[in-house]
């Protein structure tokens, strides 16, 4: 049986017994450490991110920036493995300036969105990449505009208002959602984020220590500072 094993006079020891394999962290639960969380305003999307890069239960570098820029108005954040995440996004990223370079035109956010979730999807059955993202934008033109996508590693994508992944996420999430409305401004959404990331240090004991904060708008790609 597992967990027993016998004693000198032949009693019954207990003892915890646990498969080698079985040590390592649930790669699903390491991914869950990563916090993203992003806010859609009027005018603008934010996003938010740790910057810690973690393998297993040993913090490697407290400097990983996760918020990925796309082109100059867009930007993924990943989070998962690192060398999935990191795999991944430059394959997506590489795909998407060559399809530019190509056709003198770049793809909208909800293209490059739904582009990205066929390539999740059709990675599923063969070789799945273990990461999970979000994807902000600004489109500019007519019928342009902020835009936020939430996909995870099953190639799940949704159009969001307010999203997040992770641990973290468990108590921004309801508090986003009583506190957004349509023409939310920049000062609000990153008093949100502020605030958001103050319940993540407090409430959870595998909190990242630090976080980044980076906004998309008309004008582009901006770093607000971090939380």
């Amino acid at each position: 049986m597992p967990g027993g094993s016998c004693g000198r006079g032949g009693e019954l020891l207990w003892a915890c017994w646990c498969p080698a394999d079985e040590l390592e962290l649930d790669p699903k639960r390491a991914w869950a450490q990563d916090f993203l969380c992003g806010i859609r305003g009027k005018d603008f999307v934010m996003v938010c991110s740790d910057t810690t890069a973690v393998q297993s239960i040993v913090v490697m570098k407290q400097d990983e920036d996760k918020l990925v820029p796309v082109d100059s108005h867009k930007l993924f954040a990943v989070s998962g493995e690192a060398g999935d995440r990191v795999n991944f996004s430059e394959y997506i990223i590489a795909n998407v300036r060559l399809y530019a370079l190509r056709n003198g035109a770049t793809l909208s956010t909800k293209a490059v969105a739904n582009y990205t979730r066929s390539e999740l999807a059709t990675a599923l059955r063969k070789s799945p990449y273990h990461t999970n993202l979000l994807m902000a934008g600004y489109d500019q033109g007519e019928g342009g505009g902020p835009a936020l996508y939430w996909c995870d590693y099953l190639a799940t994508l949704h159009h969001m208002n307010i999203c997040g992944t992770g641990y973290g996420s468990y108590f921004v999430l309801s508090m986003f959602d009583k506190l957004w409305h349509p023409n939310v401004t920049e000062a609000e959404a990153f008093e949100m984020m502020r605030k958001g990331v103050d319940e993540v240090k407090s409430r959870l004991v595998v909190a990242p220590p630090k976080y980044v904060v980076k906004v998309i708008d008309s004008q582009g790609i901006r770093t607000l500072g971090e939380l």
